[in-house]
């Protein structure tokens, strides 16, 4: 459990263990009932004897006594990050490119604890959080609880306002936040604290000067990375070349530039260098996403084609295909539709009309129009049925005749 602040001005942490032991105890027994963890380490800077007091009698007034130990660790910044906290505690490194569990731990922070049981117990979710107010810019720096979705200039007023003219406003620490240009950024449940920095605590480091590459950064980088290599192929764009150095272990802590005589914003070009990669491998994955969709669609079409000649030639071979009934008068007919689809479709045309009329007949049922004509239509249907019966009582051709 990570009790040490992540950067210097801030007090938030420190706060709520002091406050609310109880609640942040009783969320690591939950979470470790659900992990089924065997042992919990809850890491405090040792700049912090309040907190560690608290912590330790709220660990023995709880269920998890036997397996959970207070620990007092180094205050040294950035002895609040997740691997550098693991590696404290316990001695062993998380994986290059990898995560704490893959070593079977599990880190989290107090507040995240402290939520956990407010939420099973009171059932209540994470509205406010505690915010740390500092710097020598404000009135009356101090710790808030403040509500999620609270604008900056609100908490700047509850502590009294602005005490004169400041250099930069910061959302986070002084090492990794974030400069705000204006006061009405809301406050989100991952902020912790608010820095209202003077010219005294943040000078003008003046303009970046070329890297005399005097291995400064390397000495205090704590990811033990070579941070000015990163610098040249990230500022060169060579991202193959950035990740074959592990900028992705980068914890973006700053010490690097603090340290840097050449004052080269060197996290700056680590963020522009992992945004890249990031966009990088994110049109990989769409165009890869594309290719699979082209090339299901072209599988589809193909199919859909295959089936299509499929039903045309058997429709075809159902029109050149003979009757299977047997008899000596309908050689020549079945002979001629063998040779003429067109004509075998004619022929089927005209018995389904025949076994329509007979139909008729056998019914007693008069053709349709046949009532009410004039008798210039009569005449015109005699002389048509006339012929028909002339045409069906004709002889029939010899077969084989021109």
């Amino acid at each position: 459990m990570n009790g040490a602040e992540c950067e210097p001005y801030i007090t938030c942490d420190d706060m709520l263990m002091r406050e609310h032991s109880g609640r942040v105890v009783q969320g690591t027994s939950i979470v470790m009932h659900l992990l089924r963890a065997r042992e919990c380490l809850i890491g405090i800077e040792d700049n912090k004897p309040e907190a560690i007091e608290a912590m330790r009698l709220a660990v023995v007034e709880s269920d998890i006594a036997a397996s959970t130990q207070v620990c007092a660790i180094p205050t040294r910044y950035p002895s609040g990050s997740e691997r550098q906290l693991i590696r404290i505690l316990t001695g062993r490194e998380v994986p290059s490119n990898g995560t704490p569990p893959r070593i079977g731990i599990l880190c989290q922070n107090v507040a995240s604890l402290a939520a956990v049981s407010d939420a099973v117990i009171e059932g209540r979710p994470p509205i406010a959080r505690y915010v740390t107010l500092s710097g020598r810019g404000l009135r009356e720096p101090r710790n808030l609880e403040a509500r999620v979705g609270t604008s900056v200039g609100d908490l700047i007023q509850a502590v009294g306002g602005l005490a004169g003219e400041i250099r930069r406003l910061v959302l986070g620490g002084p090492m990794m936040g974030v400069t705000l240009d204006s006061e009405q950024v809301p406050i989100t449940k991952a902020t912790n604290c608010i820095l209202a920095l003077t010219d005294q605590e943040a000078p003008d480091p003046g303009p970046a000067q070329p890297c005399i590459r005097c291995s400064k950064c390397a000495e205090v980088c704590p990811a033990r990375l070579l941070p000015q290599q990163l610098y040249w192929y990230a500022r060169c764009k060579d991202l193959d070349k950035v990740r074959d150095y592990q900028l992705f272990d980068c914890i973006e802590c700053g010490c690097c530039d603090h340290v840097c005589p050449s004052h080269i914003p060197l996290v700056q070009y680590y963020r522009y260098a992992k945004a890249k990669i990031r966009a990088r491998e994110r049109d990989q994955h769409t165009a890869e996403h594309a290719r699979i969709r082209y090339e299901a669609r072209t599988a589809r079409l193909e199919r859909l084609e295959r089936e299509r000649k499929t039903r045309l030639r058997r429709r075809q071979e159902a029109l050149t295909t003979p009757p299977a009934t047997a008899g000596a008068e309908g050689g020549r007919d079945r002979t001629a539709t063998t040779q003429d689809p067109k004509r075998a479709a004619i022929e089927a045309a005209k018995a389904r009309v025949a076994a329509k009329k007979a139909a008729q007949v056998e019914q007693g049922l008069d053709p349709k129009n046949t009532r009410n004509l004039a008798p210039a239509q009569r005449r015109q249907i005699a002389a048509v049925e006339k012929r028909r019966r002339a045409a069906a009582t004709a002889p029939a051709e010899p077969a084989g005749e021109g």
